[in-house]
């Protein structure tokens, strides 16, 4: 599938920024299952200080807010060849050892509720890749979907106490659990093409488990399913907080508002001309 990604991101200050940084993880990268084929960002208000991979090999973009500028718009635009590989990404690459991503973090260490579910689900553990699937539809069931129950700040075991919460909260609470089985686990921050729309509130959120002999493999709990080819993976870390798009300082900025505009859709255009460029053979399976 040959999807097209439109992410707007507009910071507005209340008052005079005297000095800021952001840090960005919005640029995916060509791995297994996926394709960059173009991609390209444009800044308003601030300017570019350098590029880096972090510890997890996401691609971040280190940005200097513009003194007294009123707001910071930060605009990506590109298209990415993506493939359905049955959620599974491949084995574990990079600097950080899998062992690392056996540790809580303070947004999914487990506590009473945590190990409560665990406990309720009868199922065989000696299959581990059959019973994550098992948890991920436990953890859908216990933990409701609804839109602004929590923020960025919300942990796995607050989440599981009320009951709902978004992706973020699904992916914290199955890795939280998965690590309690000592799976590695870590979460992954990206894009998903809505079956019914292109027009988006926000990015997406999913968890990834690494299973011995397959190696690193999606669930998104939130839609009951593992990633296929709608699914864009931007960047990972050991939770939310280390795979979140922005973060950064802003000193005198007072009060800031958010606005997001983020568009996902199929480029058919850009499929069937790779398809008459092939003799008309497809090449990547579409949904």
């Amino acid at each position: 599938m040959l999807l097209t990604v439109k992410h707007t991101t507009r910071y507005a200050f209340a008052g005079e920024v005297r000095h800021g940084l952001q840090r960005l993880r919005l640029k995916p990268k060509t791995s297994h299952g996926q394709e960059v084929i173009e991609w390209r960002m444009d800044l308003v208000g601030a300017r570019p200080e350098a590029a880096y991979d972090d510890q997890h090999f996401n691609r971040v973009d280190l940005v200097s807010i513009e003194p007294s500028a009123p707001e910071v718009v930060v605009t990506c635009e590109g298209v990415v060849r993506t493939a359905d590989n049955n959620g599974v990404t491949g084995p574990h690459t990079g600097i950080m050892p899998l062992w690392c991503f056996l540790r809580p973090t303070p947004l999914t260490r487990p506590g009473p509720k945590v190990r409560q579910l665990l406990a309720g689900i009868e199922a065989d553990r000696s299959d581990i890749l059959a019973y994550l699937h098992t948890l991920s539809r436990v953890i859908g069931e216990q933990v409701e979907y609804v839109p602004g129950a929590s923020d960025a700040h919300t942990t796995a075991e607050q989440a599981l106490v009320a009951g709902k919460g978004v992706c973020q909260d699904h992916a914290h609470v199955f890795i939280a659990a998965g690590r309690m089985l000592d799976v590695p686990m870590r979460y992954v921050g990206g894009y998903l093409r809505m079956d019914d729309r292109d027009e988006q509130e926000a990015g997406h959120g999913w968890a990834e488990a690494h299973v011995q002999g397959l190696g690193w493999v999606g669930f998104d709990v939130s839609n009951a399913i593992c990633p296929d080819e709608r699914y864009i993976r931007v960047a990972t870390g050991c939770d939310y907080a280390e795979a979140a798009p922005v973060t950064g300082i802003a000193i005198g900025a007072g009060e800031t508002s958010l606005d997001v505009h983020l568009s996902v859709g199929e480029n058919r255009v850009g499929m069937q001309q790779q398809q008459a460029a092939s003799g008309g053979q497809q090449q990547v399976q579409g949904g």
